[in-house]
């Protein structure tokens, strides 16, 4: 889930505005989670059918 669309509980504004230290000190955590945390599953799809993609690719140039 991406901070965008989090409300904050303390001051219920959008967490992605940082409107409260609450919602900064969230933000903040949330852009400095890993990677794949912010992928969407458009993304992850994407890059599922690359890596199957290549897989099958190198299978059959072995064979």
């Amino acid at each position: 889930m991406t901070y965008d669309r989090l409300v904050c509980a303390n001051c219920a504004a959008p967490v992605s505005e940082g409107r409260c230290p609450v919602c900064r000190a969230n933000r903040e955590r949330m852009q400095q989670e890993n990677f794949f945390a912010g992928l969407t599953p458009t993304t992850l799809i994407v890059l599922l059918a690359v890596l199957v993609a290549a897989v099958a690719l190198l299978a059959h140039q072995t064979v």
